[in-house]
């Protein structure tokens, strides 16, 4: 095949074609023979024709052009008559192109996604040669302590630096107005490479313990906040309370090394105790709330760099050791060994959560593109019969086969170029609705412009799909002898209509696809929907969440305590409050707080099984939501500071550490770091309840009063049930606690929320891979469709003659409905093989239901089943009332 040729004569530059070198060599040969018949001797004659021919190569690269020149001209002659003769058929085009699309555009928007949380580098200098610092068994937070003890040993890497991810709230008082922050230390932009565009980025000079309060601020926040103006630097920021002087603007495409949360504001981590007075955080060394990144030296690699940090560890974390621990945590402390992994790419806790996830949709947006694939192939295969005339003619007249299949797999090309081009389009909204979906209130931030990466695969996958549904129609029409030229079109497709079981392959196999895709979308909307019938312990509907924070306000521990109970009082006193609780945490928050716990007589075979969540709560908290007390009673007013320590505890608590569902008046002991060792006295047992998710193993919870908890955290959350829609009583909190203090900040939310928020990632898995299992359906059932009526339509002679000599048309029915049973089953069986090995990738999505759920695949085959005999249903009719005369008379 010609364009074959030409295509391996452009890879091998290097080199001129064998054919090429045989025919120089023969033209040499023939110039010698004559020479040495004039007289010359064979050398004299050899070297005579070598300086008469010329450089070969010379000649080899203009032979090269000129083929490369004519390759390039049928080429674009080519696409210019694929343009004319799709624009001849608009409906086969305008189908076609929407198919395809629909299924490149899916997999270009969940690409993007993926692009922009793992696989795109941070717009900073060299980011290659970003490494992040890890210890233990992968872990990366470090205490200020052990971070600057790193700092001063290490002479690893060029330049380091730590970093944080704290809120702050702009507002000072009232609803909160929270921002993304970040401490970092002084070389953080130096490291990065990052300039400012206006005034100044943080330095060294501006990190050292009893520092200003300065802070650079991101371009979007310099924009939306602060009105791009140029007196921006200079201006004074309130930051959770506190005043900070802007120092300048960082470069636009800079938004932090945290990909998912856009930081809008740099502060030095010495500004800690401005933010937090009185926390001594720098200091302490139990407090992991930093990471560390770093810069590779020149020339040395990250193995090296791993080996002289490993050997650095034994001294940074002797140097270390946290005071409060015990002396088993202490000596697994000495052991940790510094690594390094790469930070090209940043950090991201939304990676970890959605990586897999995204991998997940791309196999499904992948099969999608497929069985569209098929359905245009199938288009493609009957397009190629009609055309099978000019094809004849063409062969006849001398048009080699490779010739013709440059000229049929370029209109397919065409096709999925313009198909790519809708799917740009297409995929710029969807993966902006897939962010709005995910950003979980506005906490997710990803850059899903387009970059070269993702251009590239858009390319790359319509090139490939046309090649894919264009490489089998083609070769097919080109088998055309040149001699059916002179047959009528009529005839011809009559005498073929045996060879269309390339046809009903792509059907099965869209079929099997189509439930492999089913079947997972079957298991994933069954555990959104365990998720969602999930026993949580408490009744969702009709609580609001307020979270108080009372740091602004400048109280004392014991005036906060005061405020506190006061607050609850007057909410509920609120019309439309049913009840009000307070407590530390609310439920699927996020917010996690635990600590290991000693029982007499329990001996666990590991430490981790006497690990206990905590929580602090008022009274009332169980019946606000509305969770059974199983035994004993609830906090009251005997439970004050200084009374008898007392704790509830859940179901699994009371089976696992006492071994009795009801160990009223037993006791556990805890430790705290630093504490004297705490006894509780278990006064009540209540339901099971999930934690931190819905989809969490239930936890052992042992649950305190309030009233008794010494310490004053700055923030308390409420949770306030009301008779109606919890929004109804927004405007009459905000007004209670802007009485009480205005400088009081909240935040609002509701339990329902907040439930919702913890199943995101089964909901988006669940929605989307229904979407697409819904659109293979539709597929399936047109691609069937399809190949039913083109079958038909080749039949009419056959079927209108055995309608003549009797034949029942419930007989022309079945025979048309059992090649559907036929196809249908064999797709079953294929589907459910592929079903049966691709749903185990979906196991750590699941909940509730297993990888192999039998009823899952069930109902998935005769959903299958259903939507195949709709499909076949119509054309079968079809066949069954044609008139036989009419079909006589057109044979």
């Amino acid at each position: 095949m010609d364009w074959f040729i030409r295509l391996g004569r452009m890879l091998r530059r290097g080199r001129l074609p064998t054919e090429y070198e045989r025919e120089v060599e023969f033209h040499i040969a023939e110039r010698a023979d004559d020479l040495m018949a004039k007289g010359r001797s064979r050398r004299e004659a050899v070297l005579e024709a070598r300086r008469r021919f010329g450089k070969p190569s010379l000649h080899g690269d203009r032979s090269r052009s000129s083929n490369l020149r004519s390759w390039l001209e049928s080429l674009f002659s080519d696409f210019r008559y694929a343009a004319r003769s799709l624009r001849r058929s608009p409906v086969f085009t305008i189908v076609a192109i929407l198919s395809l699309g629909l299924g490149i555009g899916a997999n270009t928007a969940i690409f993007s996604l993926y692009n922009a949380l793992v696989l795109r580098t941070l717009p900073v200098q060299n980011p290659k040669q970003l490494v992040q610092v890890a210890f233990g068994d992968g872990m990366t937070y470090f205490t200020n302590p052990l971070w600057e003890e790193l700092r001063d040993q290490q002479d690893v890497l060029g330049s380091v630096f730590t970093f944080g991810d704290p809120t702050f709230n702009l507002a000072d008082g009232g609803e909160v107005r929270n921002v993304r922050g970040a401490w970092v230390s002084g070389d953080f932009f130096s490291t990065l490479g990052v300039v400012p565009v206006l005034g100044r980025v943080l330095t060294g000079t501006d990190d050292y313990r009893g520092c200003p309060a300065v802070a650079a601020v991101s371009y979007r926040f310099w924009q939306r906040e602060l009105g791009g103006a140029a007196d921006a630097v200079g201006s004074t920021l309130m930051l959770s309370g506190y005043p900070f002087e802007v120092v300048g603007v960082a470069h636009p495409e800079f938004t932090g090394v945290d990909v998912g949360r856009a930081t809008e504001i740099y502060v030095p981590i010495c500004t800690h105790p401005i933010v937090y007075p009185g926390r001594n955080t720098l200091d302490h060394r139990s407090n992991w709330f930093i990471q560390v990144i770093g810069r590779l030296s020149p020339g040395m690699t990250m193995e090296e760099a791993s080996a002289r940090l490993e050997a650095l560890s034994s001294s940074v974390f002797e140097s270390t050791v946290p005071p409060l621990w015990d002396s088993d945590g202490q000596a697994r402390y000495r052991e940790f060994k510094f690594s390094l992994r790469s930070a090209a790419n940043g950090v991201s806790t939304w990676r970890g959560r959605y990586q897999n996830a995204l991998l997940v949709l791309l196999v499904i947006v992948g099969v999608v593109l497929l069985i569209a694939c098929g359905n245009v192939a199938n288009l493609m295969l009957a397009r190629a019969t009609k055309r099978h005339h000019e094809v004849s003619i063409r062969k006849a007249i001398g048009s080699g086969r490779g010739r013709l299949i440059q000229l049929l797999v370029t209109e397919s090309l065409l096709l999925a170029l313009v198909s790519a081009c809708v799917a740009v389009v297409f995929a710029r909204w969807a993966s902006s609705f897939l962010v709005g979906f995910l950003a979980d209130g506005g906490n997710l931030w990803l850059d899903i412009g387009l970059d070269m990466r993702v251009l590239c695969f858009t390319l790359t996958v319509a090139t490939g799909t046309g090649i894919l549904f264009g490489l089998a129609p083609a070769w097919r029409a080109s088998s055309a002898a040149p001699q059916s030229a002179m047959r009528t079109a009529g005839r011809e497709i009559s005498e073929r209509r045996g060879r269309f079981s390339v046809g009903k392959a792509l059907v099965v196999g869209q079929l099997a696809m189509s439930l492999f895709l089913v079947s997972g979308a079957g298991l994933l909307i069954g555990t959104l929907a365990s998720l969602q019938s999930t026993d949580t312990g408490f009744n969702r509907n009709g609580v609001l969440l307020v979270s108080v924070n009372k740091r602004n306000a400048g109280y004392s521990p014991e005036e906060s305590r005061v405020v506190d109970r006061e607050l609850l009082e007057r909410l509920r006193a609120l019309p439309g409050v049913a009840s009000a609780s307070s407590a530390k945490i609310s439920p699927i928050s996020g917010s996690a707080w635990n600590n290991y716990v000693e029982v007499d007589g329990y001996e666990p075979a590991d430490r981790r099984e006497t690990l206990a969540w905590f929580n602090s709560t008022s009274d009332d908290f169980f019946s606000t939501l509305q969770t059974s007390l199983l035994a004993g009673r609830d906090f009251d007013s005997r439970d004050a500071l200084g009374s008898v320590p007392v704790a509830i505890v859940n179901e699994t608590m009371a089976r696992r550490f006492f071994g009795n569902p009801q160990p009223l008046g037993r006791h556990f002991r805890v430790s705290p770091p630093g504490e004297e060792v705490q006894v509780f006295e278990v006064i009540g047992v209540v339901a099971d309840t999930k934690y931190r998710t819905v989809d969490e193993e239930t936890h052992p919870i042992a649950y305190f009063p309030l009233a008794q908890d010494q310490d004053d955290w700055g923030h308390l959350e409420y949770q306030i049930r009301t008779g109606g829609k919890p929004a109804g009583i927004i405007s009459a909190v905000n007004a209670l606690i802007a009485d009480v203090n205005p400088r009081i900040s909240i935040r609002f939310g509701t339990l329902d929320d907040a439930v919702a928020t913890s199943l995101t990632r089964p909901r988006i898995l669940a929605m989307l891979s229904g979407f697409f299992g819904g659109v293979a359906l539709m597929l399936a059932m047109i691609g069937l469709y399809g190949t039913l009526s083109y079958r038909v339509a080749s039949r009419r002679s056959e079927i209108g003659v055995r309608l003549a000599l009797g034949a029942a048309q419930t007989r022309v029915l079945g025979m048309v409905l059992g090649e559907v049973g036929r196809m249908t089953l064999l797709g079953v069986v294929l589907g459910i093989g592929c079903a049966l090995a691709g749903t185990r990738l979906l196991t750590s999505f699941l909940f509730g239901v297993e990888a192999t759920d039998p009823m899952t695949l069930a109902l998935s085959a005769v959903t299958l089943a259903a939507v195949a005999l709709a499909a076949g249903a119509l054309p079968a009719w079809h066949a069954a009332r044609l008139d036989p005369m009419e079909t006589l008379r057109e044979e």
